[in-house]
């Protein structure tokens, strides 16, 4: 397994992320870690390192590197040889298995789009973040990717969502949710309202519409949305939890009986915080491309790169892209019976305005 990691991207770039890539080179099954960037930089880091009984950590130069602020427009025109676009590169040739970067979301959808392609049948790939639960881990598709969507691009979502929560998370038969304003079937916009109908004569196990309260509970396994709303919910998720340990700590300075209950309870405190640090996820899985390509928070540590590198190499083991192909035929009946439900329901609107 060969894994090209984007060592320029994100916030604490180069040092970080190669360290990231020593560590995974040094604890997990992979036979290279190529690190991509300016060589200069990335020697300096790696000289910090004494190595031992690892994969190989190769480097290939790169003059060009894709800035935080940029539009994917712009870098996709003058980035051409920057260190995220050529890790897609060594990934479209055959070089590596999986890239990982800590950089521009956006660009990075864009240029795995544009480098990688999408799988054969997919009408739009998608972000698919793992989301801590009570009792462990939940799918948000789309988590970013897509701010305006149509019906079939939720529909797919759900399909290539229910793949990842059964084969990477383990999940026997994930119950899939439409994320919406309230979880009758009344409820809801046009287009939750169509999927919500076309999902329900789909072979997923789908319990219906739910709410935001709902992702965090544990009776869901994939949460369907937009980009917008899953983007949303998803920072929300993270604000909170990190508003509740800076609360947590600041309770704890208060008094000597907050400090001797937190000695006892410090254990418990140190599991709870893991369960819901994204760090420990890794990356979030772009859905729907033809490769594997693992996009970080930009704020990602060596051990967030390092556990993107673990997933990555899952992803690939587990052959999510063939799965994904596969459900695809599935995908196309409902797009046939999606539109066909549109198309009753705007004649049934149309009646409604005339009367």
């Amino acid at each position: 397994m060969k894994v090209a990691i984007d060592a320029m991207g994100g916030d604490h770039a180069p040092e970080a992320i190669v360290e990231g890539g020593v560590l995974a080179a040094e604890k997990l099954d992979v036979d290279e870690i190529i690190l991509v960037g300016d060589q200069a930089l990335i020697e300096r880091e790696l000289a910090k390192y004494q190595r031992r009984n690892g994969a190989v950590v190769s480097i290939v130069h790169t003059p060009q590197v894709v800035e935080m602020h940029e539009s994917p427009s712009r870098v996709l025109r003058t980035k051409r040889n920057s260190s995220m676009s050529v890790a897609m590169d060594l990934m479209k040739e055959g070089k590596c298995d999986a890239v990982i970067t800590a950089g521009n979301s956006g660009a990075a959808m864009a240029i795995g789009m544009m480098k990688l392609r999408k799988l054969e049948g997919v009408e739009r790939p998608a972000l698919a973040s793992v989301h801590p639960t009570r009792s462990g881990t939940s799918v948000i598709i789309d988590a970013g990717g897509n701010v305006d969507c149509k019906p079939i691009h939720l529909i797919q979502f759900a399909i290539m969502g229910e793949i990842y929560a059964r084969v990477v998370l383990g999940k026997h038969r994930p119950r899939v949710g439409l994320l919406s304003n309230g979880t009758e079937d009344s409820k809801g916009n046009e287009l939750t309202k169509q999927v919500h109908a076309t999902l329900k004569e789909s072979r997923l196990h789908y319990i219906g519409n739910v709410e935001g309260g709902d992702i965090s509970s544990g009776k869901i396994d994939v949460i369907v949305c937009d980009g917008f709303a899953g983007n949303v919910a998803l920072k929300t998720s993270e604000g909170i939890a990190d508003s509740l340990i800076a609360m947590l700590k600041a309770e704890i300075h208060k008094s000597l009986w907050a400090k001797i209950g937190y000695f006892f309870m410090k254990k418990a405190q140190e599991n709870v915080k893991r369960r819901i640090d994204y760090e420990e996820y890794g990356g979030v899985p772009l859905l729907g491309v033809n490769g594997a390509c693992f996009i970080c928070h930009g704020h990602s540590s060596s051990k967030a790169i390092k556990n993107a590198v673990r997933v990555a190499c899952e992803y690939v083991r587990r052959d999510i892209n063939r799965l994904v192909t596969e459900a695809m035929g599935e995908s196309h009946d409902l797009k046939r019976f999606s539109m066909e439900r549109a198309s009753r329901m705007w004649s049934q609107f149309k009646k409604r305005v005339r009367h």
